[in-house]
């Protein structure tokens, strides 16, 4: 798939690796409008969502519908929303789940946070596939023959790697030791392909990432997607009042509200299939839309 995608999408604000940590770039926190408009919603938005023009079109139907404007306060890593979000430069917040999400609940700052939709990781190998993984949609599957072949692997760095392949190697039930595990020593995450390629190896990345060409090498290509247990969460959550002062606390319920919908989870199991290839970019996490993706996946 590389190869015909790699023949772009925006910002620095994403890898989300969905899935990345290591030397995470650097992404935007504006100098957004106040809440003293009470119309107004300020925004902490993960850069996968803008990068891939979600973010744009939930807002434009939220706005429709509502009649309040949507302002993006900050957009990037973890890092930078979770700083802009204390600062309380927004009214919500929306990234993966993790430690720094639950810190924000626990310090005060965060409040009814939910989950809402989530992003799907893959495996990307060199073209000769040494390990025979090629169309395989259980990831635990494919790592028993990375580990029985031998065949190089990257520990890669990245946060949202990490979580997964934790999980997918302990349902694999196979030791992840050996010189066939490679410590990743990649520059940052928008290197970690070419630094797998030099090895012969596989890592654990996030589609999006790849499919957009922020991740790309020409010899390397998806070779195992479309397991559900490679997925990861993002939560939504609303600034707290108590903690945080001028927040637009019914703006910012209002938006969190939308993005749990019925409406927007059907909107997210159609959403970027055309450029996936396959699923969705951004799954749904209940209710019939789920169902829908999972027999349309």
């Amino acid at each position: 798939m590389l190869t015909r995608i790699a023949s772009f999408v925006c910002i620095a604000s994403i890898i989300i690796l969905s899935g990345c940590g290591k030397n995470e770039p650097a992404a935007t926190a504006g100098k957004p409008a106040t809440a003293a408009d009470s119309k107004v919603v300020r925004a902490a938005v993960i850069g996968g969502m803008t990068m891939t023009g979600l973010w744009g079109e939930l807002s434009t139907m939220f706005e429709q519908e509502t009649g309040y404007q949507v302002k993006v306060a900050a957009t990037g890593p973890r890092p930078i929303l979770s700083k802009a979000f204390m600062e309380g430069q927004a009214d919500l917040l929306t990234m993966h789940s993790g430690d720094i999400t639950t810190d924000l609940v626990a310090d005060g700052y965060g409040t009814n946070m939910r989950p809402w939709t989530r992003n799907e990781l893959v495996i990307v190998g060199p073209k000769s596939d040494p390990a025979g993984i090629r169309g395989l949609t259980d990831g635990a599957e494919a790592f028993r023959r990375i580990a029985a072949a031998k065949a190089s692997f990257v520990d890669f760095e990245g946060i949202g790697s990490r979580e997964v392949c934790h999980k997918i190697w302990k349902k694999a039930g196979v030791p992840r030791e050996g010189d066939w595990v490679i410590k990743d020593e990649s520059s940052g995450h928008l290197d970690v392909l070419d630094f797998a390629r030099r090895s012969n190896a596989y890592v654990v990345v996030g589609l999006m990432p790849v499919i957009y060409e922020k991740l790309t090498s020409a010899e390397m290509e998806i070779l195992v997607q479309g397991d559900p247990e490679m997925k990861r969460p993002y939560i939504v959550m609303e600034a707290n009042p108590a903690k945080l002062q001028g927040v637009n606390s019914a703006g910012a319920r209002a938006l969190a509200d939308f993005l749990v919908s019925e409406k927007v989870q059907r909107f997210l199991a159609d959403f970027g299939k055309d450029r996936s290839g396959a699923g969705p970019l951004f799954y749904p996490i209940a209710g019939k839309a789920e169902e829908r993706a999972k027999t349309e996946h």
